[in-house]
């Protein structure tokens, strides 16, 4: 059944009265924003046919349910569908396995058994605060120090950090 075989001006037009009374039936029981919200979606289906969005509609719909009814339907798309899953399949066991060899040539084989050396700390971050190097009580006191210092002090403390004053 095709676009042209309804006759599409007659069905939006009654599917908009109707969608009117119950919006005058929101407006008495509900009030006026549920009436008024109501009274927008009446009016899409006449604004649809009048603009040419439900033939669109229509098309879109009518091949997307073709799509789905040829899916299910057909034997040669499940082999399709189930070619790409194998296909899938073999990408992640293939990406496990180069995995684990890259892992097993850098403990000890190809790679001559050398182990990276720890990363050096960036030249901002060698001066740590003296809260967070002292132990204990020292590094709760400073906690209570800053709640009762008012918002400026964090960049306060990194802008002495870095040398900034």
């Amino acid at each position: 059944m095709g676009f042209n075989d309804i006759a599409w001006l007659p069905l939006c037009i009654g599917v908009t009265a109707v969608g009117l009374v119950f919006s005058f039936l929101a407006f008495r029981r509900r009030g006026v924003t549920a009436g008024m919200r109501m009274t927008a979606w009446a009016l899409l289906p006449a604004a649809a046919y009048l603009t040419g969005a439900l033939q669109a509609l229509w098309t879109i719909g009518s091949t997307a349910v073709g799509f789905v009814t040829s899916l299910i339907l057909s034997p040669a798309v499940w082999a399709g569908v189930a070619l790409a899953g194998l296909s899938a399949v073999l990408f992640v066991v293939s990406g496990v396995i180069r995995g684990r060899k890259l892992a097993k040539a850098g403990e000890g084989g190809k790679a001559g058994g050398k182990k990276k050396a720890e990363p050096e700390a960036a030249p901002g971050a060698q001066q740590a605060p003296a809260a967070a190097q002292a132990p204990g009580r020292a590094a709760v006191s400073a906690g209570k120090e800053r709640k009762s210092d008012d918002d400026f002090s964090d960049i306060e403390d990194i802008l002495k950090r870095r040398g900034i004053s």
